[in-house]
């Protein structure tokens, strides 16, 4: 399969400490499926920080996935709030912290108002997740050691 990371740079080596911490899936290099996605990720950065919008393909063999520590989430739900909202804490232990590859849904900008008034009490658990079930979420793939990016192999950007 092909995944896609938007930047405002050609990736030709991946460096995990390159990687901004407190993010969905913790200090990782997020990547996903689809272009559409990564395209407009890449006009975010380039924006923010200059240079131009790159989109880097990468190609990753999932039939490698029996090798890596995975967790997958298939839909947002109640785990996967919480354990984003454990990664994104800077006060606790961070679950991803125990996988090589996360796969899931994205939290962005479209629902942070949500995590934001969650993370404040003003809403439970169980509301935050039906808030996110109405919601068209992109997905991302958070590679998060060398033994994971070992099985990426670098395809010319689009």
């Amino acid at each position: 399969m092909i995944l896609y990371h938007g930047s405002n740079c050609e990736i030709e080596k991946i460096d995990l400490t390159m990687c901004k911490p407190y993010k969905d899936f913790g200090q990782s290099f997020y990547l996903t499926t689809l272009l559409t996605q990564a395209r407009e990720m890449a006009r975010k950065v380039a924006d923010r920080f200059g240079g131009e919008p790159v989109v880097n393909a990468f190609e990753f063999d999932d039939s490698n996935l029996p090798a890596l520590k995975v967790k997958k989430f298939e839909q947002p739900n109640r785990e996967w709030a919480e354990f984003v909202m454990a990664n994104r804490s800077r006060g606790q232990e961070h679950p991803a912290d125990n996988f090589d590859l996360i796969i899931g849904p994205v939290a962005n900008d479209d629902i942070a108002t949500l995590f934001r008034t969650f993370a404040i009490n003003v809403i439970t658990i169980d509301e935050l997740v039906q808030g996110l079930k109405s919601r068209k979420l992109n997905n991302q793939y958070a590679f998060r050691s060398e033994k994971a990016i070992a099985f990426l192999q670098k395809r010319p950007s689009v």
